[in-house]
């Protein structure tokens, strides 16, 4: 089946509970969740209703927040990773994040899933009129370079991640 993007749903927790769970104790980049989190029923619950919250246009959000699409990338019934398209940078973002987070569990990792996964996103990026979006990822994560140079990143600079816990990481902007 080809990668697609669903809308987090509860008729995906299993699935879900089961990506989750593979990435063990890590932030997962894209998904929207705290590190730790525990992927019960009552998780899932929250975090669809967080999901619908931020796409609803005008939603009244927490500070420091900004609107954002959150998806599901699947594989037939599988969801095998997270991408986040957040429609507004604030200060943060526009320094260590970007527009776009995304991660691919880590045994379907070197498949492509991220590159396509991050064409469906550029492509809404194109519908909802953006010129061009930022992404970040760490100085010495390849495989993400790889995939934003892929999708047309331009490297733009590689500053200090240390006040957002990493280290060196890599700015990109993607013209639409």
């Amino acid at each position: 089946m080809p990668i697609a993007l669903a809308a987090p749903s509860l008729s995906l927790f299993d699935p879900w509970a089961e990506a989750v769970t593979e990435y063990g104790d890590v932030h997962i980049h894209g998904a929207g969740l705290e590190r730790g989190t525990v992927p019960d029923q009552q998780a899932c619950e929250d975090f669809v209703a967080k999901a619908e919250l931020y796409a609803r246009p005008g939603a009244e959000l927490p500070e420091g927040h900004v609107p954002c699409e959150y998806f599901w990338i699947t594989d037939g019934p599988d969801v095998i990773g997270f991408i986040a398209f957040r429609r507004e940078l604030n200060d943060w973002l526009r320094t260590y994040a970007g527009h776009i987070g995304y991660s691919v569990r880590p045994s379907r990792r070197r498949e492509g899933v991220a590159g396509a996964a991050l064409g469906l996103v550029l492509d809404r990026a194109r519908e909802q009129g953006y010129d061009r979006v930022m992404l970040t990822c760490d100085d010495d994560n390849v495989g993400s370079a790889r995939t934003i140079e892929g999708a047309g990143g331009e490297h733009v600079d590689t500053i200090d991640g240390s006040d957002a816990g990493h280290g060196p990481m890599r700015q990109y902007w993607i013209t639409l």
